[in-house]
């Protein structure tokens, strides 16, 4: 029987973090469970930064965004020797189950902890909407929304000067961000890292935009292609008259408040993963496919593959005209 649980988050923070804790805490009092808030993620498991939470703990948390856990990188939790003492911590609080919130290198961390009678369940938390086993991660439309503001007010001033503008945004080895925000932002050209680039084309775009009369021109160019400035000089040495600005949007992305769609997938996922950990389930993933919760084996859900949907960087041409 399920007495005792935790909770952590891990990697970069996503807004939406918080309302996935809420869920937890509170789910877990409802069902009559202790749940422990493990602070600053694997590496506070490891040096036993661990606190009690109750219903209070958690309360006016939803609409911040962040972790209030906070959460840090753990080069010793990827060591046998780490894990091992993180275990140890771990059944010491008599811990039956642990939430991870987190991406990639969280679930990995979660099945890593499994392996020595932990039971992990996993919770996609991160801006970058990069996880296979699930339509949507925790933070990404709140980091999308982030992005279409920036994208309304820099084209207010670029309309005004007649300029180009290369807007950076996050996405090292993933383009959702730009294809989401470009898309709803109507920029003229998005560039992504999944898909080839070609620079004559975009070069061509925005002297046809010219002709016609546009005011500006909006480019969206994921972190993971390359840096905005190297672009602009791609762009201006085919096009030496060009006013051209470049605008690198950083962490801005991942912080404010969570959009209402965010707050509701956290606190979906993190009920559910008090309901899993109670039916005994370990090493499992929490995901979101056409609107439905699923789970899958963490195993399977880094080993699968997500690719940028097509349908969509193609529309993102024909609307851009």
């Amino acid at each position: 029987m399920v007495k005792t649980i935790g909770v952590l988050t891990s990697g970069g923070d996503a807004p939406g973090m918080n309302a996935a804790i809420r869920a937890v805490v509170r789910t877990g009092i409802y069902h009559g469970l202790k749940v422990l808030g493990i602070y600053r993620g694997y590496n506070g498991l490891i040096h036993d930064e661990i606190k009690e939470l109750d219903a209070s703990s958690v309360a006016d948390i939803l609409q911040r965004g962040g972790t209030i856990l906070r959460t840090a990188r753990c080069e010793e939790f990827k060591t046998e020797e780490g894990l091992k003492k993180a275990a140890e911590v771990a059944r010491k609080h008599k811990m039956d189950g642990l939430v991870v919130i987190g991406g990639d290198g969280s679930y990995r961390g979660a099945r890593d902890l499994s392996k020595y009678g932990i039971n992990t369940i996993g919770l996609p938390g991160t801006i970058d909407n990069d996880i296979a086993c699930t339509d949507y991660t925790i933070g990404f439309d709140t980091a999308v929304n982030t992005v279409l503001d920036a994208i309304n007010k820099i084209r207010d001033t670029m309309s005004s000067h007649e300029r180009t503008s290369i807007i950076e945004v996050m996405g090292r080895n993933a383009g959702y961000i730009a294809l989401y925000a470009g898309l709803t932002g109507g920029a003229e050209s998005v560039i992504l890292p999944e898909v080839d680039y070609d620079i004559d084309e975009i070069v061509d775009k925005i002297n046809y935009g010219i002709k016609r009369g546009k005011l500006h021109h909006i480019i969206i160019l994921a972190e993971g292609v390359g840096r905005a400035e190297n672009f602009a000089k791609m762009i201006k040495e085919k096009m030496p008259t060009l006013d051209i600005r470049t605008s690198v949007l950083g962490h801005i992305q991942r912080g404010g408040s969570p959009t209402a769609f965010d707050r509701l997938l956290a606190s979906r996922m993190g009920a559910r993963a008090v309901e899993l950990l109670m039916q005994g389930a370990t090493n499992r993933v929490i995901g979101i496919r056409n609107g439905v919760l699923c789970d899958v084996d963490i195993d399977e859900a880094l080993n699968m593959k997500k690719t940028i949907d097509m349908e969509l960087y193609n529309l993102t041409k024909i609307l851009s005209i």
